[in-house]
């Protein structure tokens, strides 16, 4: 895979680098033996959205659960610890893995080119897209009929900025998670709720009156993060995925939570 040198990720990275070192502990600076030291602390301390079915929510026990967890508690098995969750946000979710919180980050994350100079990231774990959610008796088919419309999304994503680029007369309300912006249109203080397909299909897959449109907004690839220059979590994130893979289990967790094979392989490096 095509890596960027340590010194140009180094130089991409430093004014946020900067930044982060002004509220991270010295504990959380990132070193070769970080997968070392959560073998001495006894268990991996995971940051997943609680919020996001079908990739992290609460189960009808209160239990944690969806496809993110699948793919960390492997994580965890292949370090050969146990894992702890940690419910995060889209807005929380770097600033607690770079203060040491929390080892890293499973949470619906799209990688971008900013998130990058802040965070590594592990391979492209899944790869969705964003869509609208309305409901049945809506007129509103497709982003060009969002003017004027009320249109909920979830604050801090590449989502919130997708669609403020689409749909630049909209009215758009950024909530803290997925569960408010939902809420926002279940009660019909919003027209539109916008997010990644497969969470809008987990909001209404029970909900028979709502209904998906306008097609993909955008193209999404998720990845877990770590903190920047932790090469040997990274290393273990993506050996787990790439054996998941080659054994065919990530196929399996995939028909699981989303009830279709997956449409774009991982990447397996020989």
């Amino acid at each position: 895979m095509n890596r960027r040198s340590l010194g140009v990720a180094t130089l991409l990275a430093a004014p946020l680098i900067a930044i982060a070192a002004v509220i991270r502990p010295a504990k959380a600076q990132p070193g070769p033996d970080s997968v070392a030291a959560v073998k001495s602390r006894g268990k991996l301390l995971a940051g997943v959205k609680l919020d996001t079915p079908p990739f992290g929510f609460l189960d009808d026990g209160n239990a944690p659960a969806g496809f993110d967890l699948d793919i960390i508690r492997a994580v965890a098995a292949h370090i050969g610890v146990p894992v702890e969750f940690q419910k995060v946000t889209s807005v929380t979710r770097i600033p607690l893995l770079l203060s040491g919180n929390i080892d890293l980050v499973a949470a619906s994350m799209t990688h971008t080119r900013e998130r990058g100079r802040a965070i590594d990231f592990s391979l492209t774990y899944y790869t969705g897209g964003q869509a609208l959610l309305v409901r049945k008796d809506s007129t509103i088919a497709g982003v060009s009929d969002l003017a004027g419309k009320r249109v909920a999304v979830q604050q801090g994503t590449t989502l919130e900025k997708t669609i403020a680029r689409l749909a630049p007369a909209a009215r758009i309300t950024a909530f803290r998670d997925y569960d408010a912006a939902w809420l926002a249109l279940a009660q019909g203080r919003a027209d539109v709720l916008t997010g990644s397909l497969n969470i809008l299909q987990g909001f209404s897959k029970n909900n028979d009156g709502f209904k998906i449109v306008g097609g993909l907004l955008s193209t999404e690839p998720f990845g877990i993060g770590v903190r920047k220059g932790d090469y040997a979590m990274r290393d273990a994130v993506d050996e787990t995925l790439q054996d998941l893979w080659n054994t065919g289990a990530y196929a399996k967790l995939y028909q699981t939570w989303f009830g279709a094979d997956p449409p774009v392989p991982i990447e397996v490096w020989p």
